[in-house]
């Protein structure tokens, strides 16, 4: 499959937006504000719903504050359609040309291995992770396809950002179609709020995600 034609470098440039502080530190008479946006405290853990969608990239949601080891990032995709696929991934270089998997989501739920929870995801090290929504043409059952179901359930695991790349047999059958749906780019988000300490945010068509992060308490203060 060729180069993904929106390029890297602006995924690049607004990738080093993400380590900007969650908040600024707020300072009125005698008192000093330093609990970030939009959380909540519930079980030994700080829960947050501090994520943005940049207006330069309108199609791709991340974390005012990077994630850290430790952290559970819960991911709830509503009412994915048939031919949609959410993705989370994390730069695998540096620079952030190349990208890692880290889940995916179609309308039947996570694909690949996952130990606990569909919509929980364990971070095992700091990183930027950035979360964005894909269609894809349908499958195509063939016969000789023994193994073949309604969606794309394994990709390349390393590919550049904001592609993903379907493959085994089921991908083998429908190249052509697939190589046309990455021409058209990723699907732009409509809206965006905060309810609490979540964050929700809806892409053109309809599809709903409700994103939060949770922070151990022991450690959310020095993080902070």
């Amino acid at each position: 499959m060729r180069d993904w034609p929106f390029g890297t470098i602006s995924l690049v440039w607004a990738l080093s937006l993400f380590n900007l502080p969650a908040s600024a530190q707020v300072t009125l008479p005698a008192v000093t504000v330093t609990e970030p946006a939009y959380t909540e405290h519930y079980g030994g853990y700080v829960i947050s719903g501090d994520f943005k969608v940049n207006p330069r990239m309108p199609y791709v949601a991340y974390p005012a504050q990077a994630l850290v080891s430790g952290d559970i990032l819960s991911v709830q995709p509503i009412r994915l359609a048939g031919d949609e696929y959410l993705v989370l991934q994390e730069c695998a270089v540096a620079d952030c040309s190349q990208a890692r998997i880290v889940r995916v989501w179609n309308a039947g739920g996570a694909t690949g291995l996952v130990r606990q929870s569909d919509d929980r995801v364990r971070i095992r090290h700091e990183n930027k992770y950035f979360i964005w929504l894909m269609r894809l043409p349908e499958v195509l059952v063939d016969r000789r396809c023994v193994r073949c179901g309604g969606y794309y359930t394994t990709f390349d695991p390393v590919s550049p950002p904001l592609t993903l790349i379907p493959g085994g047999e089921q991908a083998a059958y429908g190249r052509t179609a697939l190589q046309a749906a990455s021409d058209k780019g990723p699907i732009p988000v409509k809206t965006q709020t905060h309810e609490g300490a979540t964050f929700v945010m809806t892409f053109v068509g309809g599809s709903t995600v409700r994103i939060r992060r949770m922070h151990a308490a022991r450690t959310a203060v020095a993080g902070n």
